[in-house]
Order: C-alpha cells, then sequence, then structure tokens
C-alpha cells in the first residue's frame, strides 16, 4: 500500500472518529494530538478528547462477544478501535511454547482463530485497525512471539494479515514494534503496514537506577520516531505509560499529546491505563500506569 493511501485511510479513520472536533476540556492531557486510551476502568469513559478506544484480545479462549460490546461502547463515544490480537490465551498456565506458536501458524493450526476474530471485526460499525504480534523484537521472555527471528516473525504476520483481510479488507493494520534498534529487521512490508506503531514506557526509579536519571516522553519518541518514520507510514504511539514522582509524571502528561512539525508521520498517541502484568527489568516489579496510582511519593 502506498504512503500516501496508508496516509489517507488514517485520515478517514480520524475524520470518522471526530478526532479533530471541538470538545470540553477533560481528563486528557494537554495538546492536539489524537489520543486514545485501553482504560479496563473506564476512567475516560466521560471524556470527550479521547478518539481512539483500545482494547486487547488474545485468539484463545475469547468470547469474540465482547468484540461486539466494545464497538457499541466506541460508538456510542465517537471513538475509532484499535484491536491488539494477542496469539495465545490468558490463562497463564495454559499458554503454548514459542515453538508451538510458530509450528502452529506454518501449520495452520491457528487460521481459525484469526479468522473468527476478523469475522467479528468485519460486521463492527467502528472504523477498525488490527494490531498483531506487538513488540515482537523484545526478547526478554514476556510475549511467546517475540524474538523470534525475523524471517519467522515475517512470515506469520503475513499469513495472519492475509487471513484477516479475506475475511475483512476494510481494515487497517498495525505493525507495532517496541522501536528498538533491531525493529527495522521484522518489517513485513509495505504492503502488510497501514500504521506503524510504537511503546514507550517510562518508569523514573528504574530510569534512575539503570539509565543514569531520569528521561522525558520526548527522549524516548524522537529515538523510536526516527527508526520508524523511515518507513513512510503514519507513526501511532500505540502504548504510552508513565509512573514516577510528579514532576516526572507532569513533563509526561504535557509532552505525550503535542504535535511536532518536525515529525510530520506521528499522528496519534494511546494511553495504557493499567497496571503493568509483567515485571519490569532488574527486579522492579509492577509499575502502576493507571491515571489516579501513577505518581509516587
Amino acid at each position: 500500500m502506498s504512503t500516501i493511501k496508508s496516509a489517507a485511510i488514517f485520515a478517514a479513520i480520524c475524520a470518522t472518529a471526530g478526532l479533530h472536533a471541538a470538545s470540553v476540556a477533560t481528563a486528557a492531557p494537554p495538546g492536539s494530538l489524537p489520543f486514545g486510551a485501553y482504560d479496563p476502568e473506564g476512567f475516560y469513559a466521560d471524556d470527550g478528547e479521547l478518539t481512539i478506544e483500545h482494547v486487547f484480545l488474545p485468539w484463545e479462549d475469547v468470547d469474540l462477544a465482547t468484540l461486539i460490546q466494545a464497538d457499541a461502547y466506541a460508538q456510542a463515544r465517537n471513538r475509532a478501535l484499535m484491536i491488539t490480537v494477542e496469539p495465545w490465551t490468558w490463562t497463564r498456565n495454559e499458554r503454548n511454547t514459542r515453538e508451538f506458536l510458530w509450528n502452529g501458524i506454518r501449520q495452520g493450526y491457528y487460521d481459525a482463530n484469526m479468522r473468527g476474530v476478523c469475522a467479528v471485526a468485519a460486521t463492527l460499525d467502528s472504523p477498525v485497525s488490527v494490531r498483531w504480534g506487538h513488540e515482537m523484537e523484545y526478547d526478554e521472555g514476556q510475549f511467546i512471539w517475540a524474538g523470534w527471528p525475523p524471517e519467522d516473525f515475517i512470515s506469520a504476520y503475513r499469513s495472519m494479515i492475509d487471513i484477516c483481510r479475506a475475511e475483512a479488507p476494510n481494515l487497517n493494520f498495525v505493525w507495532s514494534p517496541l522501536g528498538l534498534e533491531n525493529a527495522a529487521e521484522y518489517y513485513p512490508g509495505d504492503d502488510y503496514v497501514d500504521i506503524v506503531g510504537m511503546s514507550i514506557f517510562g518508569y523514573e526509579p528504574w530510569e534512575i537506577a539503570t539509565q543514569g536519571g531520569a528521561k522525558s516522553f520526548e527522549d524516548y519518541l524522537v529515538e523510536r520516531y526516527n527508526r520508524l518514520s523511515v518507513f513512510g507510514k503514519p507513526v501511532l504511539v500505540a502504548e504510552v505509560g508513565y509512573s514516577g514522582r510528579a514532576p516526572y509524571v507532569e513533563l509526561w502528561e504535557n509532552q505525550v499529546r503535542q504535535t511536532r512539525p518536525e515529525m510530520p508521520l506521528l499522528v496519534g498517541s494511546v494511553y495504557f491505563n493499567q497496571q503493568e502484568v509483567y515485571g519490569w527489568p532488574d527486579g522492579f516489579g509492577l509499575p502502576d500506569w493507571r491515571i489516579n496510582q501513577r505518581v509516587l511519593p
């Protein structure tokens, strides 16, 4: 898909979801960059500034009716819907190994899982983007689809997107690495990507202990945008969270929605309003990104 067509598709999503409509000031961070959230506790339920509703969905042991409910919720709030499809079950003691997942995808074992998700997504009224196999280049043990040889991930990603397109040709697809130096090795090709995502999380205690000092949202954004904008696709911060002392959180809050003329492909930012579910590196536990819990003493 061409860069121009991809950018036009995202612009259409923004227009449909009312991303540029005027609204009263609410809890969204200051700025005019389109903003969304993964918000399972409903903190932003009545926030007219939010324009992207983010949901996570495992493709095993899942009630697909939840997508219909999410669609109704997004429609009622004039939001686009981004669905992150995680290729596993959320029941931890029943998860497969990375080898089983890869072999299953290669042999067609999981085709029905992806087909089922996308068949339902095709019926939704909201503008829908599908994000499959995120943060694939970061192999620290959390995701069984991460750290594969790049050619294996690319093959799996393409096969899943092909299945999804056959069921739902009008969806948009978000290829979404963390944004590390090796991210480009996992790029599946222009025909399989409408939007490039990235993840940015800031945890002040960890940065001070391991990085020589606290970092800003902009520090991470500049580095990762420069890596990912080379593909010429719209760039979305698909997950962002931050926790630290009050000045640290305030700095991030004031940066996360700022438009940046020097980053013409940057199209939005999506907050992860939930506690971390996997241990932070170096024994720093589970940071809490929730709006009312993220400021540390």
